[in-house]
């Protein structure tokens, strides 16, 4: 199969859906155009938080936050089952579910102040359902934290010509939030320095590549884990301008800039997909049901999408007619690069062989590792094809997928730290209100959870828990929505039809999770996921009781 014309269908596909079924949810759904209060950016500006922001500045903000690592590793993950399931999840999640999800979870925060899901939760469905969504959105946010910083360390160590354009693309930002809010530059011309700058760091880091192996040996993954920890504690206590803001916004030029390589160069080489049809009986797997469909979270559908438009993006969002471009477009921006992932992973090996050498078993070549990896390969040889030398075509893609998770990573640490500051206001715990106690719980607490890994070795363990955490919060966001369309008499099938099959995925992955957790006598995990799965059962009953109050 010709990967470049599957990347053409799916690509059209995004394209009508934005112009049909978004504009669909938009007027007839939430009905943004009958908006005319303020937003909570304009109503509760503080310059910290609430900033109202440019349309432009936060689409890259958002796109950047929610387009991390995992529609990435959720692809390279999942085509283990075959890359004819991967590929139709992908495209029918994204524009059905995902995009409707963070589009309605950017709405109903700005509705509610801009507040948390959890928050949300208070007011439509009880007191009791605040608690337990922050519960949660904390575990979720917790894995979130350790997954990304593994992922992060361990391209580090595959691909130490990342290391120099990476951490260089820090100062570059916060260069940038200086000019863009104390001196109120022009972005375009800082733009376009920070992507030529960017371009310079990578030839340099290709020929000058950092591996700290030499000074730390088998102990370089741990120091790499500690140095972004630490980062993540800053970049979660300043301002969204200093740091956030503009290292998104580069960010965001950086990814339309790798995928319009990448689609180029799929169009210019039109490689073959040489990974099979289906492989529902691949060694070592879960079984394919239900676990495609949480292993691809965030390429299709992501609770930690409501988290980044209900935790940021509803506090900087300037008109209310910004929230489509916002909410569903980016979602369906993050839907083309797992579609890309996804082609890159099973088109991007020149023979059946070379693919089995990563996907031969689930822990493969060392498990999520490997999968990473093959994406960066599959990537650059895409990239390769509009002239670009393998070796830098390999930097590029590492250097974007690291960007992204690194975003991702500071939003994560950002949020943990308002959830952290929720319970605080919820139990009457001042001290935890304070944004330097909160980031610092949010970092160390992750921090003891990858070393429940393998050492941070064992990244696949975690990932299940991970997606199927995820799916969870996603389906409760979309009954949250589902419940506030209901008190406004407003036609609310089309979240809940996608919120009833989120829960039932999800209750059967973390079953089945539970159990495989019981047979390795793993308890910590083990009480983990009875912990969410009580939670998850108990936020649906309140749901119901909702609902049938708000239909009386």
């Amino acid at each position: 199969m010709n990967a470049a014309i599957v990347g053409l269908i799916g690509i059209i596909i995004f394209l009508l859906a934005y112009r049909f079924y978004g504009t669909y949810i938009s007027d007839k759904i939430l009905k943004l155009q009958d908006e005319t209060g303020k937003t909570p950016s304009q109503e509760f500006r503080d310059d910290i938080d609430f900033v109202p922001t440019k349309k432009g500045i936060l689409v890259g903000h958002h796109f950047s936050s929610i387009a991390g690592a995992a529609p990435i590793v959720g692809p390279a993950v999942a085509v283990i089952w075959g890359w004819l399931p991967a590929m139709i999840w992908v495209i029918c999640g994204v524009v059905f579910m995902g995009a409707c999800h963070d589009f309605g979870a950017l709405y109903l925060s700005m509705k509610h102040k801009g507040d948390s899901m959890a928050s949300v939760a208070d007011e439509l469905l009880g007191k009791r359902s605040r608690i337990l969504f922050l519960v949660v959105i904390f575990f979720l946010v917790w894995m979130v934290i350790a997954v990304f910083a593994l992922v992060i360390a361990n391209l580090f160590i595959k691909f130490p010509g990342a290391v120099i354009p990476v951490n260089f693309e820090i100062f570059i930002a916060l260069a940038m939030g200086l000019l863009i809010n104390k001196k109120q530059k022009s972005l375009t011309i800082p733009s376009i320095m920070a992507q030529a700058l960017l371009i310079v760091m990578i030839i340099v880091g290709t020929k000058y590549p950092i591996s700290l192996a030499g000074i730390f040996g088998e102990n370089q993954l741990m120091v790499w884990v500690v140095f972004l920890m630490l980062y993540s504690f800053v970049a979660s206590i300043l301002p969204v301008w200093t740091l956030l803001q503009p290292r998104d916004y580069i960010n965001s030029h950086q990814l339309v800039i790798g995928l319009g390589l990448m689609v180029i160069g799929l169009f210019i080489t039109q490689p073959q997909i040489v990974a099979p049809v289906t492989n529902f009986s691949a060694e070592g797997a879960p079984p394919w049901f239900p676990f495609l469909f949480i292993t691809i979270a965030c390429g299709a559908i992501s609770g930690f999408h409501g988290l980044v438009s209900g935790g940021t993006t509803s506090k900087q969002v300037a008109v209310w007619t910004d929230a489509k471009p916002i909410g569903y477009g980016s979602m369906l921006g993050e839907g083309l690069l797992a579609l890309l992932a996804t082609l890159a992973v099973t088109a991007g090996f020149k023979t059946s062989a070379e693919w089995h050498v990563h996907y031969g078993s689930w822990s493969a070549a060392n498990g999520l590792s490997a999968k990473i990896s093959a994406f960066v390969h599959g990537a650059g040889e895409f990239v390769s094809g509009v002239g670009i030398p393998q070796d830098i075509s390999k930097v590029v893609i590492a250097v974007l997928i690291i960007s992204f998770a690194a975003t991702s990573l500071d939003t994560a640490c950002r949020i943990q730290r308002y959830i952290i500051g929720e319970f605080g206001k919820t139990l009457k715990i001042s001290a935890l209100e304070n944004r330097f106690t909160g980031s610092a719980i949010a970092v160390i607490s992750a921090f003891l959870l990858m070393l429940t890994s393998d050492g941070g070795k064992g990244g696949l363990h975690l990932w299940p828990l991970f997606g199927a955490t995820n799916q969870m919060l996603a389906g409760l966001t979309l009954i949250l929505i589902s419940v506030f369309l209901i008190q406004k008499r407003r036609n609310f099938w089309p979240y809940l039809l996608p919120a009833i099959f989120v829960i039932i995925i999800t209750a059967i992955a973390l079953s089945i999770n539970i159990q495989i957790y019981v047979e390795k006598r793993n308890w910590f995990l083990t009480t983990l996921g009875v912990t969410l799965f009580l939670a998850q059962v108990w936020i649906i009953a309140e749901s119901v009781i909702a609902i049938r109050k708000a239909r009386l």
